[in-house]
């Protein structure tokens, strides 16, 4: 197999559509198909389903994915690697963070590093914290940014920021009147339904630890719901769906707007920490990356 059919195979995948792949890749339709067809083909196994005008993938099209890509990571650190030689002026630097700092901390450190090295493409993913830590130790992100402590012997990391949580509320709850004054509180009785992030994320499990810190059990919370993105968390309590809790930078805009209360109980702070394979080469495009992150006034 090639790295191009390699590339079709994933550009597909994501987007479970052969044209807007082809689009992406900048092929035509018919060279895309015939990638797909000829790794079908070549190993006799089918890749996607034909449904329709519809695709997607087979139970072996699924297991192929994250090899796929781990291929093609590997490549594009090859190619950096080359390219560092000549002086770091091209290559690609695929990272993966979770929600919270891809959407509010991190841009403005990318749009940093885009000022001073513009033939460094990088590329973001973005998942939840446990997301995050299995495509750096499978090598598809070099570096990953998350939200608190990884206990991970395959990864390393350093703290490259704090954030706090809040406690919030939509502005008809009765918290609003009657807030509760012990963390304790949170899970009695009548408190009212949460909202919170999926398994996994930083969010929700900085938020879970401080409750067994208390002496909780964070299953004695009523969750009504399980969100897969913060806007998604936050649009639902704005709408009157219990209590949640969040980052600041999350919270602020529709706090300042009346949307949500900040309930005055304090929650925990969390790290924000970029983490590596401590087995693998940092290339020169990542160690570039994290030295902008922590100069004193970052351009």
């Amino acid at each position: 197999m090639t790295p191009e059919q390699l590339r079709v195979f994933v550009a597909v995948a994501e987007r479970q559509h052969v044209t807007r792949a082809a689009e992406a890749l900048h092929l035509a339709q018919s060279a895309a198909s015939a990638a797909i067809a000829a790794l079908e083909q070549r190993h006799g196994v089918p890749l996607f389903h034909r449904v329709g005008r519809g695709i997607e993938l087979t139970e072996e099209g699924h297991a192929f994915l994250p090899e796929a890509r781990a291929v093609l990571a590997r490549i594009e650190a090859a190619e950096l690697a080359l390219a560092e030689l000549g002086g770091l002026v091209r290559g690609t630097l695929p990272i993966m963070a979770s929600q919270t700092v891809s959407g509010y901390w991190l841009p403005r450190h990318l749009v940093g590093f885009r000022r001073v090295y513009p033939g460094v493409t990088v590329r973001l993913s973005i998942g939840n914290t446990a997301q995050v830590a299995a495509a750096v130790r499978g090598g598809t992100a070099e570096i990953g940014f998350v939200e608190g402590a990884l206990d991970d012997p395959e990864l390393e990391g350093l703290t490259v920021a704090t954030d706090q949580l809040l406690l919030v509320v939509g502005p008809d709850h009765p918290w609003v009147e009657a807030p509760p004054d012990t963390v304790t509180a949170l899970a009695e009785a009548g408190a009212g339904d949460w909202v919170l992030r999926e398994l996994g994320s930083g969010t929700r499990s900085a938020f879970e630890a401080s409750l067994r810190e208390a002496g909780l059990d964070p299953a004695a919370l009523d969750v009504a719901l399980e969100l897969p993105s913060n806007e998604a968390v936050r649009a639902a309590v704005e709408a009157g769906m219990g209590a949640t809790v969040i980052s600041a930078s999350v919270a602020a805009p529709s706090i300042e707007a009346g949307l949500l209360h900040h309930v005055t109980l304090p929650m925990p702070q969390r790290a924000f920490r970029a983490v590596w394979h401590r087995e693998r080469r940092r290339s020169r495009a990542a160690g570039a990356l994290l030295d902008l992150i922590h100069a004193p006034n970052p351009r």
